[in-house]
């Protein structure tokens, strides 16, 4: 299955870490994360995973569920977090899914025949609270993800949901964005009454709408 941006992501059940998951149940009303590792008792997915651990508050106000999945089964994952706990100084209390069976990683296509015919690749969802996805991003093996580059996202995502806005390049929470091109400059001085700074019709930003005035 390919998924595309927009697409409602596939529902699945499945044994994990913290025991049987439906994912849409896991989710609830939260936004998701779900990032695939190549094998377990690897060294980049061992600081990626201790990594998320250390992220759990921050992924927490941002009303973020994550969940991981690699394709050994159960008793490797749960020697495995043993590991991360130790070499990270971290307590992984998050589900990794035992998908021995391969099933979700044909499900969410990620496995890459051309990089390895069993082993996942490191690919990263972020699933909104309405199922669909958000933005997907796959690195190579050998490449380890960027977890506050993920946060910096998802920052985006919820901020740009709620208003007519889009962030530039590099942006970071509190930081000034861009006004939809749908809006007029004279509507957008009323619906943003912190300010409209124009430099060219076409480029137009605003502080943050849900930050604190400077």
């Amino acid at each position: 299955m390919s998924l595309h941006l927009g697409d409602t992501v596939p529902n699945f059940n499945a044994t994990t870490t913290a025991g049987e998951i439906d994912l849409y149940e896991y989710l609830g009303d939260s936004w998701g994360v779900l990032f695939s590792h190549p094998a377990d008792y690897t060294p980049v997915c061992t600081t990626e995973l201790g990594r998320t651990a250390l992220l759990k508050e921050e992924f927490a106000k941002r009303n973020v569920k994550v969940l991981a999945v690699s394709v050994d089964p159960l008793d490797k994952h749960l020697g495995w977090i043993n590991d991360i706990n130790e070499t990270q100084n971290c307590q992984v209390d998050f589900p990794i899914i035992a998908d021995d069976n391969r099933e979700v990683a044909t499900l969410y296509d990620m496995i890459h025949p051309n990089a390895s015919a069993t082993a996942t690749v490191r690919s990263l969802y972020i699933i909104g609270p309405d199922k669909k996805l958000k933005l997907y991003i796959t690195y190579p093996a050998s490449t380890g993800r960027n977890f506050f580059e993920v946060l910096r996202v998802i920052d985006s995502l919820q901020l740009t949901a709620n208003n007519s806005v889009s962030t530039p390049e590099n942006w970071k929470q509190g930081e000034d964005v861009i006004i939809s091109p749908a809006i007029s400059t004279e509507d957008a001085i009323k619906k943003f009454p912190k300010g409209v700074r124009v430099v060219k019709p076409y480029l137009r930003y605003t502080p943050q709408p849900d930050a604190a005035t400077k």
